[in-house]
């Protein structure tokens, strides 16, 4: 039996635990929600936490080096505090908020390339921890969002790439933060090379962040914030939008020297 305990610590015949989410959809601003169920391994044990926890893939960028690493966010614990028998298995029932400012992974039916976000579900017990599975979530986008996209594809902007960087913006409530980059066509190709665009949503509405020819990050030194507004979680007029974008693409091109 000594020896069992001690290779259950090495993760050989440990509890496990295995999560089933209701929908692998969801938005911004909702939760997600699920069941988790462990069984128990060749020994007893005593779980200490059940956690659940949103995980994103994100870009470290530093000097002239480029990693990624897996950032957890908005962690709960939803059990523990018992012990498991052999081939015992005990279920419950969680909700996980997801955050305002979560990075959006699929737009129109399309999945954007490089974007990763699921739910991890960790076991702590007494001398390890089961760092389990990823579930994988689709985070779709908000009304307001989708908007302020279809409207940049009414400009004539096209979908390039996406990525989660690891930072802070001014209105930050998470470690990191999404650039959706888009390609312009027609009068704007001609004076923008690239546009960023970063959406900080909270519960009253979104910040919308432009910057356009990037030479850099929007935490790189000595680059500015180029463009910023706000808007509210009504405003989805796209034809509405696609007039102030292209006022706020103006006054870029007006800073910028490019009108």
């Amino acid at each position: 039996m000594g020896m069992k305990r001690f290779m259950s610590r090495l993760g050989v015949g440990a509890a496990e635990v295995e999560t089933v989410l209701d929908r692998p959809e969801t938005l911004p601003g909702q939760v997600v929600t699920g069941t988790t169920t462990i069984t128990g391994g060749k020994v007893d044990q005593e779980v200490e936490k059940v956690l659940v926890a949103l995980e994103a893939t994100v870009e470290v960028e530093r000097d002239d080096s480029t990693w990624y690493e897996q950032v957890t966010f908005g962690t709960q614990q939803v059990g523990g505090g018992f012990t498991i028998n052999p081939g015992q298995q005990i279920s419950g029932r969680f909700e996980l908020p997801v955050p305002w400012q979560t990075p959006i992974t699929d737009v129109g039916g399309w999945h954007l390339h490089g974007m990763k976000i699921g739910v991890r579900t960790k076991l702590a017990i007494s001398g390890a921890v089961d760092p389990g599975d990823l579930d994988p979530v689709s985070v779709h986008p908000l009304p307001v969002q989708e908007a302020v996209l279809a409207a940049l594809g009414d400009l004539g902007f096209h979908f390039r790439s996406a990525d989660v960087e690891k930072g802070r913006l001014h209105g930050s409530d998470l470690p990191f933060y999404q650039e959706i980059e888009l390609k312009p066509a027609g009068e704007y190709a001609r004076r923008i090379s690239e546009l960023e665009v970063t959406f900080l949503v909270d519960g009253a509405g979104m910040d919308v962040v432009l910057e356009a020819d990037r030479r850099g990050g929007l935490l790189s030194s000595g680059r500015d914030e180029l463009s910023r507004f706000r808007l509210a979680h009504h405003d989805t007029d796209r034809h509405a939008l696609a007039g102030l974008l292209h006022q706020q693409l103006e006054h870029l091109g007006r800073r910028r020297g490019w009108f």
